[in-house]
């Protein structure tokens, strides 16, 4: 800390707020700061197959404060073809003493999906293929992460057609856990979470179905979004520029897939500027969902209600002449009730998620 010039102080501000994310109870940041303080650091090994870099550049430019220093210096990062100083024969060296030296010890993070076609000849690292580093390094690491939307389904390298048979990493590896944290890219505080509850407790959080960790995508970003006010009350922008888009109004219109897309963007934000696509006018373009990104157009809308209304819905059919509520009767009350049903529809919303994404332990 004092080499990277962090306060105590600010330290035990960033394992407060990592043991908030993870919905740990308030007094378990000493745990977290304990885990974090350790002497003995996790060996880390990253690889990076096919991919932009784009999770390592988020993951670079994350500050909280000091964080992107702060991760680096809180694990044992041994292998990491884009930050290490050495390369070639130096690099393969620094690889193959790390895994042997914390052999069932070191956590593998993989960046980018892995081609399988033509016995994976379309991606190659140090006269290896792509799916034999993952078979070789995941064989010895004791936990595996799937960093970025490439590494956890395969991202758009496996858009139809899909020439390099390209897939994510539990596609692959069976044997061994693998945590999904995807994003295009994954906001580094997810990451980083993922590691410290890892350091604190020695197993995972709680995953969903999809192998993610529950406290970062256990809800939908509709639930959260601060222009979901406006979808309430029925305000849309219709296109790019007009007035509704410039006043705020929700994006839902112009293909916002923010219903359908689980993630905590809306509440964790990224960089210090504390921006998201939808708080600047872009709509969510459901970079965490395998379904949704690359699959669906920017500007195809998800659905949101069932195509039929449910029965509590009233019927549509009139009643027998002379029976029934009086119209206006039936319209001041319809419309108090409304807003109360609609007030607690807005309220169980907020109240926490069932049991319907998570995997069972």
């Amino acid at each position: 800390m004092k080499r990277f010039s962090i306060s105590r102080r600010d330290f035990i501000k960033t394992c407060i707020k990592t043991s908030a994310l993870m919905g740990l109870p308030y007094g378990m940041h000493t745990k977290v700061a304990e885990a974090a303080e350790k002497a003995e650091k996790p060996s880390v090994v990253w690889l990076h197959f096919q991919e932009c870099t784009g999770c390592s550049e988020s993951l670079l430019r994350s500050s909280h404060p000091g964080l992107s220093e702060l991760i680096l210096d809180l694990l044992s990062l041994d292998y990491h073809e884009t930050l290490m100083a050495g390369s070639g024969v130096q690099a393969e060296e620094s690889l193959h003493s790390t895994v042997t030296e914390n052999k069932d010890n070191y956590i593998l993070v993989v960046e980018g999906a892995i081609p399988t076609k033509e016995d994976g000849v379309y991606c190659k690292v140090g006269g290896k293929t792509a799916i034999e580093s993952l078979k070789e390094m995941a064989e010895k690491a004791a936990a595996i992460i799937s960093i970025g939307t490439c590494a956890s389904y395969g991202g758009i390298q496996a858009v139809e057609p899909n020439p390099t048979g390209a897939v994510g990493v539990w596609d692959i590896v069976k044997d061994k856990p693998v945590i999904n944290v995807p994003g295009c890219p994954p906001n580094p505080y997810n990451f980083l979470s993922v590691i410290l509850y890892y350091m604190t407790f020695n197993k995972f959080p709680k995953l969903d179905k999809l192998n993610r960790p529950l406290f970062a995508y256990g809800r939908k970003i509709h639930e959260h979004c601060e222009r979901r006010p406006h979808f309430d009350a029925g305000r849309f922008a219709e296109k790019y520029g007009d007035e509704g888009h410039k006043k705020g109004y929700c994006l839902y219109k112009l293909g916002c897939k923010g219903p359908a897309t689980f993630a905590n963007c809306s509440v964790l934000r990224f960089n210090d500027a504390g921006v998201w696509p939808v708080s600047v006018g872009h709509p969510c373009i459901g970079c965490t969902e395998p379904s949704i990104l690359f699959k669906k157009s920017i500007d195809e809308k998800v659905q949101i209600h069932n195509p039929t209304p449910p029965d509590t819905y009233p019927s549509t059919k009139p009643t027998e002449r002379g029976k029934g509520a009086d119209p206006v009767t039936t319209a001041v009350v319809g419309a108090v009730a409304g807003a109360a049903v609609g007030a607690g529809a807005v309220l169980a919303k907020r109240l926490p998620k069932g049991e319907d994404n998570e995997k069972e332990d």
